[in-house]
C-alpha cells in the first residue's frame, strides 16, 4: 500500500489513506458495538497482548463514562455520515498499531513517499474505535458509498505495548481531542468539567429536551433529532449560556448552586424567549427568511436577556407578560431582521464583532442597559 513516512525525532510512523472497505477488513474491534439491529462482536483477545488486554479494560470499565455513551456515540457518528455532504464524514486520522515491524520501500522523493507492507493480522485500533464502528453500520446500509469514503490513518508498528499503551492514554485523557458537541454532553459526567461548565451544560439539555423551551429539538446536537430546522448549535449556544453563567458564578454558588439554581436559571431564558417569540410573532419566529431565529440573533439574545434579569428576574410570576411589554419595541425592528440586506443592515468583520452588534442594538431598542458579562 502507498504511505507517507513521517519522522519526529527518534519516532517513525506512516500516514496511509485507506478505502473504507479495505480498512474495516484490517482492523478488529476490541469493544462490542450495537447498530440497528446489527452487532460488532469484540475480538478475542490473547493474554499476552497487552496493549490490547489494556485498552478492553478502559472500554469496558463500569466507571468508565465511554460505556454508558457508547451505544448512543456510534448511532450520533452514523447519523452525522449520513448527513454529511460537503464536509468529510472523518476529517480526522484514525490511529492504527501492529506490533509487528512493516517493511517500507522508498520512492526515493523527499516527500517520504513509498509502499508499506501489510501485516499478517489485524491492526489494533488505538483511537477510532466508535468512528470505525459507525462506518462498518453506516456502509451496511449503504455498501454504494464505499467508493466514496477514504479514511486517513496513522500506523505506527514494530513499537512495544508500552508504546501503544501511552499513546492510548495520552489521547483518551485529553479533552480536546473531544468533538465539542459531544464535550457538552459529557461536561456533566466527567470529573475534570468545572462546575460553571456543567451548569450552563445542564442549561443547554433542558433547553433541548424540555416541552415548555422554544428551542426544543431546535439546537443541533450531533446525533440529535432531524438534522432539520435548527436554529444554532449545540456549542455555539453553551458559549453563551457559559459567558452568562460564569459572570454571575459567585451568586450562583451562594444561592445554592446547580440543585437550586439550573431551574431557576432555565426558567428565566425559556421565560425570555417566549416573550420575544410573541412579540416577534409567528410571521417572523422561525423563518427562513428572517434572521431572528439564525445562531446570530438568538447569542445576542441570550446576552440581552443576561442584562435584563439582573434588574427584572424576580417576581417569576407574571414574569412572561412583563417581559413582553419591555421587548415590545422589537416588533418594529423586524423588517430589520430580513434576511436579505440583514449583513449589510448589521455590517461587521465578522460574527463575534456582529453578535455584540445585534446585542447592542436589540437591549438599546428594549430601553435595557448592556453591561459587561
Amino acid at each position: 500500500m502507498q504511505a507517507t513516512q513521517i519522522r519526529q525525532k527518534d519516532g517513525v510512523f506512516y500516514f496511509v489513506n485507506y478505502p473504507a472497505k479495505e480498512l474495516l477488513a484490517k482492523v478488529r474491534f476490541i469493544s462490542r458495538f450495537y447498530g440497528d439491529g446489527e452487532e460488532i462482536a469484540p475480538s478475542r483477545v490473547s493474554e499476552d497482548d497487552d496493549i490490547a488486554q489494556f485498552i478492553a479494560k478502559i472500554e469496558r470499565n463500569d466507571q468508565a463514562f465511554q460505556r454508558s455513551i457508547s451505544k448512543g456515540k456510534v448511532r450520533q457518528l452514523k447519523n452525522f455520515y449520513e448527513t454529511a455532504v460537503s464536509q468529510p464524514p472523518i476529517p480526522g486520522t484514525v490511529l492504527l498499531f501492529t506490533s509487528e515491524r512493516l517493511n517500507f520501500r522508498s520512492s526515493g522523493g523527499e516527500g517520504g513517499q513509498g509502499s508499506l507492507a501489510e501485516p499478517t493480522s489485524r491492526f489494533l485500533i488505538i483511537d477510532g474505535q466508535h468512528r470505525l464502528a459507525a462506518l462498518r453500520f453506516y456502509l451496511h446500509e449503504r455498501p454504494d458509498e464505499a467508493s466514496t469514503i477514504n479514511v486517513p490513518c496513522i500506523i505506527f508498528d514494530g513499537r512495544s505495548e508500552d508504546f501503544a499503551t501511552e499513546m492510548f492514554v495520552i489521547i483518551n485523557s485529553t479533552p480536546t481531542r473531544i468533538n465539542k458537541s459531544h464535550l457538552v454532553d459529557l461536561y456533566d459526567r466527567v470529573s475534570f468539567a468545572a462546575p460553571d461548565r456543567k451548569f450552563a451544560a445542564r442549561l443547554v439539555e433542558k433547553l433541548y429536551v424540555e416541552g415548555d423551551s422554544p428551542l426544543r429539538y431546535r439546537i443541533n446536537r450531533l446525533g440529535g433529532r432531524s438534522q432539520r430546522d435548527k436554529w444554532v448549535l449545540q456549542a455555539e449556544l453553551f458559549n453563551e449560556l457559559h459567558r452568562w453563567v460564569r459572570g454571575r458564578w459567585r451568586s450562583i454558588q451562594l444561592a445554592g448552586g446547580s440543585s437550586k439554581e439550573v431551574p431557576r436559571y432555565y426558567a428565566i431564558i425559556r421565560d425570555f424567549f417566549k416573550a420575544a417569540r410573541a412579540v416577534f410573532g409567528d410571521a417572523v419566529w422561525g423563518k427562513d427568511n428572517y434572521m431572528v431565529t439564525k445562531p446570530v440573533t438568538i447569542k445576542a439574545m441570550v446576552r440581552v436577556c443576561a442584562d435584563l434579569s439582573r434588574d427584572d428576574a424576580e417576581p417569576e410570576s407574571g414574569r412572561v407578560a412583563r417581559w413582553e411589554q419591555r421587548l415590545a419595541p422589537w416588533a418594529e425592528m423586524a423588517r430589520q431582521f430580513r434576511e436579505e440586506g440583514f449583513y449589510e443592515r448589521f455590517p461587521a468583520k465578522g460574527e463575534v464583532e456582529r453578535v455584540a452588534r445585534v446585542h447592542k442594538e436589540l437591549a438599546k431598542a428594549a430601553g435595557i442597559e448592556v453591561k459587561k458579562a
